[in-house]
Order: C-alpha cells, then structure tokens, then sequence
C-alpha cells in the first residue's frame, strides 16, 4: 500500500472520529436542553402556574364539570386576596366527613377577607352591615344553609360556591387560613370553546 494510501485510510478515520464526537456532542445537548427544560417547567409548576379539573357544579355558571383552569401561585404569594377572588385552596380536612367529599383540592369564591362580619338574611348576604355585591355571575338562592354570624379570624378567608345552594362551602366547614390558598384563577383553557380570562 502506498503513503497515499495510508493517508487516505488515516484521513477516513480522523474523519468518523470526529464524526462521533460531533454525535455524542449533540447528544449530551440536547439531554441538557430536555433537563433545564425540566428543571424549568418543575420550578414554574410549583411556584407560578398549576392547572387544575374542576370535578362538581359548585362554581356553576362561572365554571362546570370538566372545565380545566389555570392558577396564579404568585398572586397569593406576592399580591392581595380580595372579595370575589377565585380561587383554588387544599380543601379543610372536615370537607370529607361535612360534604362527603374525598378531594385534595377545591375552587371557590373569596366573599369575607379576616376581620369581615359576615350573615345572611333570606338570600342577601351582608359583609360588615352591607348587601354583598354580588357582580358576578352567581345563583343567588342559598338553599337551606344561611351564614350563621361570623367574624372572619385573622388569616382566614371565607368562600362560597357561586352556585350557593349546591356549593359545600364556609357555610359547613368554616374559613380558609391562607396558608391554605395556592393560587387566584386567572384563565380557564378548556373546553377551547369556553376560553375565559378571569
């Protein structure tokens, strides 16, 4: 064999070096790209964004059986909670045995923040003397639970289906503590036919 010869054989082989180099190159990459991606979506998962499924009609109409809802965790976190809030929070252990419910989590409206005194008469709900208005879209009769007169504790927020006399809400297990709260909801995305910002 020529030195032609074993220099083209040698060029072949630095050629399918590098070759694999570049492959494995690429490769590892690309795993970086797929795990900071990872790393990226977990952190958003867990301290901006969550999806949840509303699983009953408590919120009807604003929200039905099926619906998928996104949530804001920074809005608790970072901001205020007000009246007429939606919101989604770790249900109180008594949910189950009150409302015969085994759910992690529940979504409901924010109508009494701490230090509010809160009542109702017949289907009118009073927050510190004054009719609750009510500006959403709601069922406005409340079925056979009234609110018993309560003061909201401090870090404690009191909520209620928008569908009032088919909501297990306040009215059975008391109010929330914040700590409790995970985040606003800020968009429903599905069905796609019901695309709502909140």
């Amino acid at each position: 064999m020529s030195d032609v010869d074993f220099a083209a054989a040698g060029s072949d082989d630095t050629q399918s070096d590098k070759g694999a180099r570049r492959g494995r190159r690429a490769l590892f990459e690309w795993a970086i790209v797929v795990i900071v991606a990872l790393i990226v979506s977990l952190v958003i998962r867990t301290f901006v964004f969550q999806t949840f499924y509303v699983p009953s009609g408590s919120m009807e109409p604003t929200l039905w059986p099926g619906d998928r809802i996104v949530v804001n965790k920074l809005s608790v976190q970072l901001g205020t909670i007000n009246i007429g809030d939606v919101v989604v929070f770790k249900a109180p252990s008594a949910v189950a045995t009150v409302c015969g419910d085994d759910v992690k989590d529940l979504v409901k409206r924010v109508i009494g923040l701490p230090g509010d005194r809160l009542y109702s008469k017949g289907n009118t709900i009073f927050v510190n003397g004054k009719a609750l208005d009510q500006r959403w879209t709601h069922y406005t009769y409340l079925g056979t639970t009234a609110i018993s007169p309560i003061t909201v504790p401090a870090h404690h927020y009191f909520m209620m289906g928008d569908y009032h006399s088919d909501s297990c809400d306040s009215r059975m297990w008391g109010t929330v503590p914040r700590s409790s709260i995970i985040g606003k909801v800020f968009v429903r995305i599905w069905p796609i036919w019901k695309f709502h910002w909140f």
